[in-house]
């Protein structure tokens, strides 16, 4: 966002708690915002999840959309429809604001004129428009001028939704299952844990009140930007039906002793990025800061929520916000804390963490009075997603795979696998294989149905989570960590690779034949250390490439996939480098079997 429509709109924010300040970047929608101003510009900066910018081509805007002729209307339509297409299905407007930032505004008659094309524009394209914020400008004139930022946003149609996974991380009894259960539910805490009782999976979760397994909820917004929730709706599917846009919420455990499930869950599902809970009446404790390493070891963007602040002093919750504002800074994270008091914040914020991965936005609310709720709202629903069009597209190109990271049995329906589907198109009727098997093998099978947040799909595209029906396929035959993937893939498989690591930590040396639990992906298995190259032994802090085996069955893996393993307190993250790829036959003999 411009530096002037920054101040303007989002002044508020505090990025680091100090004096008001705005963005430096472009706002951006979804798919690039439109400044609707002046002629030619730069091209507006992006961002992806990792290094690469995400850069759309240049649509020159025009500073107002009063009475245009029928041309020109369709010229703005097909801009229109690109912009919806590049932010997959939202696009941000900016009327009033000059290409190269300069706050012109319009006067009270053309900013309705200019709404009203922008609506019958929206109606065009099957789109539905909602002003974000409208503010008054200082220009030379003497009538008083506006400019007001829009949002624009597909209606839906056949579940082709814009879907934004966040994943929960936090401390145990921070308060994580509560806010998802207000959120979904669409009612207030009592203070107890009511909210949270429809998340739990198991009866150990609702005597304990503590989450060990992996859950998942969902919050919809129309495309007027009105919330979809459990509140007006008596069914997932109802849910999908009525939302442009969803949010898949995925709880994790807070308990230490349930380590391992959380990292599986930001592994294997890969998140678009992380909500990160922090009691306010405790602060930085626990496993919060692990589980803030881990956001951070993956590059999975967070923002963080400090919660229960009914029970504190307004002393006692600036004290927390000042910890996590000293955190973010340190040499480790490098991020900038943009704390959000209002929904101007809340807009800017959303729109400075698509396109800027340091920036980390922080929210003060209660799951009981309610305080602040709804300026979360506000982020998630204006929140765009954080890889572009192009990259689906190409993803989608590539051949069908699917991991494989929920096992289920249900009645009349047979065997259920869950996942995510990583590259390619997955429709009804599809014939993959499935593997590895302990011995190697790729086994063939027949997707029979598929369903989406609950309710039924016919086409699964590249990036997107659902369950696969397999029919009467043997569920003995399937575990979690394996793939499903297209026959023409012709899939390989390894008992043995290597990877370029980096030793977070260890007690005293890491050497050969020290064991670890491996986490790549959806794949989560011990591993024995063969060999440390160019070195005998590993200290905290020190990098080396290492090769690993697997100790109990092969495994499908992709050089360059994100590694990270573990054992009691030691803890190192890398890629894999290389594969050593066996044949079927050969699996248990390399196995050691």
């Amino acid at each position: 966002m411009d530096s002037r429509v920054s101040e303007l709109f989002g002044g508020c924010c505090r990025p680091g708690g100090g004096p008001a300040v705005g963005g430096t970047l472009k706002a951006r929608g979804a798919g690039g915002s439109s400044s609707c101003g002046g002629p030619k510009g730069k091209k507006k900066n992006g961002r992806n999840r990792g290094s690469k910018a995400n850069n759309p081509p240049y649509l020159p805007p025009e500073l107002k959309l009063v009475n245009p002729s029928q041309y020109r209307f369709e010229h703005l339509v097909t801009q229109m429809k690109w912009r919806l297409q590049e932010g997959r299905g939202e696009a941000v407007y900016q009327i009033g604001v000059e290409d190269n930032g300069l706050l012109v505004g319009l006067a009270e008659e053309e900013m309705r004129a200019s709404l009203k094309t922008l609506h019958r524009m929206a109606e065009k394209v099957g789109a539905d428009i909602t002003v974000l914020r409208e503010r008054e400008v200082d220009y030379d004139s003497d009538m008083p001028r506006k400019i007001t930022e829009v949002l624009v946003r597909k209606v839906p149609d056949n579940q082709q939704f814009l879907d934004l996974r966040v994943a929960v991380l936090g401390n145990v009894d921070s308060g994580k299952s509560t806010l998802l259960g207000v959120l979904t539910q669409g009612e207030l805490d009592n203070g107890r844990g009511r909210a949270r009782l429809n998340l739990f999976r198991h009866l150990h979760e609702i005597q304990s009140g503590r989450t060990s397994s992996i859950s998942f909820e969902i919050l919809g917004f129309n495309s007027k930007g009105e919330v979809v929730n459990y509140s007006d709706s008596r069914t997932a599917e109802e849910i999908c039906e009525s939302s442009s846009k969803m949010i898949t919420f995925i709880d994790l455990a807070g308990h230490h002793k349930y380590l391992h499930t959380t990292i599986f869950g930001l592994t294997s599902y890969c998140p678009d990025c992380a909500l990160l809970l922090v009691s306010a009446n405790t602060g930085i404790a626990g496993t919060t800061r692990e589980h803030l390493g881990l956001a951070l070891a993956l590059k999975v963007p967070f923002f963080i929520v400090v919660s229960k602040v009914d029970l504190c002093a307004k002393t006692t919750v600036e004290r927390t916000v000042r910890q996590l504002e000293r955190v973010l800074k340190q040499p480790g994270c490098h991020k900038v804390p943009m704390l959000v008091t209002s929904e101007d914040d809340a807009v800017t914020a959303a729109q400075q963490f698509a396109q800027s991965p340091n920036v980390t936005p922080i929210f003060t609310l209660s799951s009981v009075s309610g305080e602040s709720l709804d300026l979360l709202k506000v982020f998630l629903n204006i929140l765009p997603p954080l890889t572009n069009s192009k990259e689906q597209e190409e993803l989608m190109q590539q051949l069908t795979e699917f991991q494989v990271d929920e096992i289920y049995t249900v009645p009349e329906v047979g065997t259920v696998v869950g996942g995510t589907l990583s590259s390619g198109i997955c429709r009804e009727g599809d014939q993959l294989v499935v593997g590895p098997t302990d011995d190697g093998c790729f086994l063939e099978l027949r997707v029979c149905s598929i369903q989406r947040n609950r309710s039924a799909c016919r086409v699964l595209r590249a990036g997107q989570a659902a369950t696969l029906a397999l029919g009467d396929f043997d569920r003995a035959l399937l575990r979690k960590g394996m793939v499903m993937v297209s026959p023409e893939m012709n899939p390989t498989i390894c008992s043995v690779f290597e990877a370029e690591i980096v030793l977070l930590f260890h007690a005293t040396t890491f050497r050969r034949g020290f064991q670890v639990t491996v986490h790549v992906g959806n794949v989560r298995q011990t591993a024995v250390v063969e060999k440390i190259h160019a070195k005998d032994k590993l200290r905290t802090g020190e990098k080396a490439v290492v090769r690993f085996r697997f100790l109990k069955h092969p495994e499908y893996l992709k050089v360059g996939a994100k590694l990270l393993f573990r054992e009691g307190v030691t803890k190192g993250i890398g890629h894999v480098t290389d594969v050593q790829a066996i044949a079927a036959g050969e699996a248990q003999a390399n196995m050691g079997f």
